[in-house]
């Protein structure tokens, strides 16, 4: 998870523009999509924590592994992500004194969202959903994983250091980044525009993702991601 200041900056963004081919509901989407070699799928955290019955969990988000799998088919190449935070890791509650969950701290990096323990290192709460076949999956980014910094990004740290996962997808020659899992609204939001920020061209498939949605957050988040350049589309845009 990443601090409050970039989850504000959902909060303050802009006005939406996008190109469209055609739309769907209102909703702008790009026009049917074969993936290839420039092509990547990025699973983001679909981790037991964040299923149902996880200690953060997202509601529905065991319903996205099948629509992941069936798009796992259609890409050569997937990047996974972990959310591998230490015990007692910064951005718990626990580890502040008198805390609650989803209060805020103020850590060197800026304002922190204080979280439920999820994630750690080496438990089951951690691994990842064993519903996903992901046959093709060549390399799984892990984040949060130092003590005292927290992310959501799969390409950057809470403090900006960068996870190499931009200069790994260059050198495969990558282009374009298909983004699916939990949560819409933050760690693939903020991975999705992140990858705009790299150069990447940037999907979200949307039924293959679960939000949050705390306090209309899930709806500032697709506000941000399309006055990023990030494109919004379904898994049957995939072919």
């Amino acid at each position: 998870m990443a601090h409050l200041s970039r989850r504000s900056f959902l909060l303050s963004a802009g006005a939406v523009a996008a190109s469209t081919v055609w739309l769907r509901s209102g909703l702008a989407v790009a026009a049917t999509i074969t993936p290839g070699d420039a092509d990547v799928l990025l699973v983001i955290d679909v981790q037991n924590c964040f299923l149902p019955g996880g200690s953060l969990a997202v509601a529905d988000g065991d319903k996205i592994v099948p629509v992941i799998n069936a798009l796992a088919t259609r890409f050569h190449n997937i990047v996974v992500t972990q959310d591998w935070h230490t015990p007692g890791h910064v951005s718990f509650a626990s580890a502040h004194p008198g805390a609650k969950p989803f209060s805020t701290t103020k850590l060197a990096y800026g304002d922190q969202v204080l979280w439920p323990d999820h994630c750690v290192q080496g438990t089951a709460g951690a691994d990842l959903s064993a519903g996903l076949k992901l046959p093709t999956a060549q390399l799984v980014i892990r984040k949060g994983y130092h003590h005292e910094v927290d992310s959501y990004s799969a390409f950057n740290e809470a403090d900006g250091t960068a996870t190499g996962l931009a200069g790994y997808l260059k050198e495969r020659g990558i282009r374009r980044v298909f983004a699916v899992g939990v949560a819409t609204d933050f760690c693939v939001c903020f991975s999705a525009i992140d990858a705009r920020k790299a150069g990447f061209e940037a999907f979200v498939v949307d039924d293959a993702c679960r939000g949050i949605d705390a306090e209309g957050s899930l709806a500032k988040a697709w506000t941000a991601m399309t006055a990023a350049g990030v494109q919004k589309i379904v898994s049957a845009d995939i072919a």
